[in-house]
């Protein structure tokens, strides 16, 4: 019972921590700092290295590498494979530039030197494992450089694309080289057949998880109120986890590949933060703190060979990122490239995976051990903080809007949209579609004339290659047609005009969103009858209606009145998947949330930049 008493007293003591330090962060407006940094070092303070409050316990132990794995998992769910599909934004004009192409390239220079520098390490007498020292180099922390990233607006970049795509290939094969070499370790062929073994069942389960998540059964219980779509995600960790342990691989690597799993199944953004909140809420908290704790700086502050290789390490993480980063020198101005370099020398999660598993190995001392945890903390501290000071800021992309069919209905719209800053409009009309003939006089270089309205020829003219797509043309037919040969597999925003009630009914049961003149009437005339002063809001040049979707936060747990530049505009509404939200102060905004709000064209501006990546 005493035992048990004490064990809930330190868990009680790092929950506090994990607790506190985000609004000590907060109020010293220390928010340059990553969370994860600041809790390794709150558990530097409480742990063995300072007060000694925490030692071993059963129960901190246990959350611990549950902790770890469910870190691991969310590493493998970050990674986006669609990126390595997407073609080239295009943006400043870049003649022969494929992000996938230099994406590659680059890492591929970066495994290059980092493996001679590990040789050049090696030689000194600093490091005794070569290829693990290789991977330690090379890793980029996908959990550093994406918000970053995304703060930065840079991710709808050419740039911002191949920054992501060195890192996603950093974080895969950093984590699947490591494993292949632990089992290369172990001298044991058979462990090595076991690890092929392993890749080819969790190949199998991916087709058997994606096959079950299109059927019925998963389709009606994760919509129901027993969160169901969690308890399958935990099931398919511990039993991938429990598969890797059988088979003698690495509980971290089965992990990393369920949220690899997951992530090709593209799960919602509701759902994949609602994994985040329960991991970066209780249990990752719980490991970075008791990695803080269990490390002993004064050995290694008496280690001279330990104090000089931590600043060779920083120094040679960057070289080896930035040699091959000179690339982008033919595309891009020397700040892009030195602070891209800065970036991608920012490590955390992986080179910690790779230093726990080498100690519990005994690859490496604890010392050492303690070494590369204080490199990562340091690559997290200073990389990011240097890249913001001397990258140029982006230039704020305009949403772009396609709209197909120029008419009484389109133009004035298109108008109203070419004459605000937030969007780059673009009309497509024909001579026999629509009643174009000198329509396009007021929306200079936004018109665009073809010779049909047909997909391959609105394709070939780069229609298509827009956020929102709007059908507008008096044919119902060819709108419904065009909308459903986009719609698939497209990923961008469809509206359709329908005027026939049964095929609104068939286009609406499909997913697209749709609109018609003669409802439009009919509910404006409804308005005028009921609601006047509503109609009035929505009609008025100043404090039009708004609907803002929520792509990035503040926090991990960001409040209604935490959001960003909420002066002189009004939150009417929050969307929610299918149901909405009366909203106050306290009420907690989540991502993939839509906003109904009312302000000016400038304030809703200054908001939507601060809210979207």
């Amino acid at each position: 019972m005493e035992h048990c008493g004490g064990s809930l007293g330190s868990l009680i003591l790092v929950v506090a921590i994990s607790f506190l330090v985000p609004i000590l962060l907060y109020q010293l407006r220390l928010r340059i700092i990553p969370v994860v940094v600041a809790e390794i070092v709150a558990g530097l303070i409480i742990g063995k290295s300072g007060f000694q409050l925490v030692g071993n316990d059963a129960w901190l132990e246990l959350l611990s590498l549950l902790g770890f794995i469910y870190l691991m998992f969310l590493s493998g769910l970050e990674i986006d494979f669609t990126s390595f599909l997407k073609k080239s934004s295009g943006s400043g004009g870049k003649p022969g530039f494929s992000p996938l192409v230099v994406a590659i390239t680059i890492f591929m220079g970066i495994f290059l030197f980092s493996g001679l520098f590990a040789w050049g390490l090696l030689w000194f007498g600093l490091v005794n494992r070569v290829f693990l020292t290789t991977l330690i180099i090379s890793t980029i922390s996908l959990g550093v450089v994406v918000p970053v990233l995304k703060e930065r607006k840079l991710l709808q970049t050419d740039l911002g694309q191949t920054l992501l795509l060195i890192t996603v290939l950093a974080d895969f094969f950093t984590m699947i080289l490591l494993a292949f070499y632990v089992s290369l370790l172990s001298r044991n062929m058979s462990k090595m057949l076991l690890l092929l073994l392993f890749f080819l069942i969790v190949v199998a389960i991916f087709f058997i998880v994606r096959r079950l998540v299109s059927g019925k059964v998963f389709q009606i219980l994760g919509r129901s109120s027993i969160q169901f779509g969690t308890r399958a995600i935990f099931a398919l960790i511990l039993m991938i986890v429990f598969l890797s342990e059988s088979l003698g691989v690495e509980n971290i690597l089965g992990a990393f590949l369920a949220g690899t799993i997951v992530s090709l199944l593209r799960p919602k953004k509701e759902f994949v933060h609602q994994l985040e909140s329960f991991g970066y809420g209780f249990l990752i908290p719980i490991f970075f703190v008791m990695i803080g704790a269990k490390l002993e700086l004064r050995p290694m502050l008496t280690d001279t060979r330990v104090l000089l290789t931590i600043p060779v390490l920083l120094v040679l993480m960057f070289a080896a990122k930035w040699l091959p980063m000179l690339l982008l020198k033919r595309w891009y101005a020397w700040r892009e490239v030195m602070s891209s370099s800065i970036l991608l020398s920012s490590k955390l999660s992986l080179v910690i995976a790779a230093a726990t598993l080498a100690l519990d190995l005994k690859m490496i001392d604890a010392t050492f051990h303690g070494a590369l945890i204080l490199v990562a903390i340091l690559s997290c501290i200073v990389f990011p903080v240097v890249y913001n000071k001397i990258s140029p800021k982006a230039e704020e992309a305009k949403k772009t809007i396609t709209i197909i069919g120029l008419n009484h209905i389109s133009k004035p719209v298109a108008q109203d949209l070419a004459g605000e800053d937030l969007y780059s409009v673009k009309v497509y009309t024909s001579s026999g579609s629509d009643a174009a003939g000198g329509e396009g006089e007021e929306l200079p270089g936004a018109v665009h004339h073809v010779s049909d309205l047909q997909t391959e020829t609105l394709r070939a003219s780069g229609a298509f290659e827009a956020d929102t797509i709007v059908f507008a043309t008096a044919d119902d037919d060819l709108n419904c047609r065009l909308a459903k040969l986009l719609q698939a597999g497209s990923g961008k925003r469809v509206l359709v005009r329908v005027e026939a009630p049964d095929k609104q009914a068939e286009m609406t049961g499909e997913g697209f969103e749709v609109f018609s003149t003669l409802y439009a009437a009919r509910t404006v005339l409804r308005a005028l009858i009921d609601s006047p002063g509503a109609l009035k809001l929505l009609t008025e040049e100043e404090g039009t209606i708004f609907e803002v979707t929520i792509d990035h936060l503040p926090y991990r747990t960001t409040l209604l009145h935490q959001l960003p530049n909420l002066e002189n505009v009004l939150i009417l509404r929050i969307y929610r998947g299918e149901s909405y939200l009366i909203p106050h102060g306290t009420t907690e905004i989540r991502l993939g949330d839509r906003l109904l709000l009312s302000g000016s064209s400038e304030a809703v501006a200054r908001f939507r930049q601060s809210v979207q990546a």
